[in-house]
């Protein structure tokens, strides 16, 4: 492992930005090549600063409090009576950890959910909270958190690709109308003349 993996595989996993960063991998690449603080992660808590210090020797420090307090592992919980199935919880959730239908009462896959909070703020009927996690977050379940937010990343990344692809498609396919049109014309016009 690099340096970088050897970081990231030191932080929780959980992609909750807390940091500064987006995501666990942005903030292990800041700590390798800039020099970022090793103490802005509150969901690694002391321990996690305390390892990160061992890694790149240097010394061992508290958590910035600006980035938040550690505290016990979260998970979300959606309330059924208020959900309006709007989907932008969906959106950010990092591991798709949550799911449902348009329109339609959404979930949370609790032991997927990493605790991160994102889905929180954007729910316009508040119907979102956290609740004490039932299980202890380890580093096996921190390497399946990774493992579903590249998964999603790399869905996200292959729909943008499609997305553009159609619109380079319907973009060709409609200068072609638009010439045949522009033909069709002249060749009116000419008839006329």
């Amino acid at each position: 492992m690099n340096l970088i993996e050897q970081i990231d595989d030191i932080l929780p996993q959980t992609q909750c930005r807390q940091c500064g960063y987006d995501g666990c991998i942005a903030y292990a690449c800041a700590i390798a090549m800039d020099g970022a603080p090793i103490n802005r992660c509150a969901p690694g808590g002391q321990k996690g600063i305390d390892e990160l210090a061992r890694l790149l020797d240097r010394e061992t420090c508290a958590l910035d409090p600006e980035y938040g307090q550690e505290m016990p592992l979260e998970v979300a919980h959606i309330n059924a009576e208020h959900c309006i199935g709007c989907r932008k919880c969906v959106v950010v959730c990092p591991t798709n950890a949550i799911v449902g239908a348009p329109k339609r009462l959404h979930g949370i896959l609790t032991d997927w959910c990493t605790g991160c909070a994102l889905c929180v703020t954007p729910c316009p009927v508040d119907c979102i909270e956290m609740v004490p996690a039932p299980f202890e977050w380890t580093r096996e379940r921190a390497h399946a958190a990774r493992q579903h937010y590249r998964e999603k990343l790399q869905r996200e990344e292959k729909r943008e690709q499609e997305r553009l692809k159609k619109l380079e498609s319907d973009s060709d396919s409609a200068r072609a109308k638009k010439r045949a049109l522009i033909a069709s014309i002249l060749d009116q016009v000419n008839l006329k003349i």
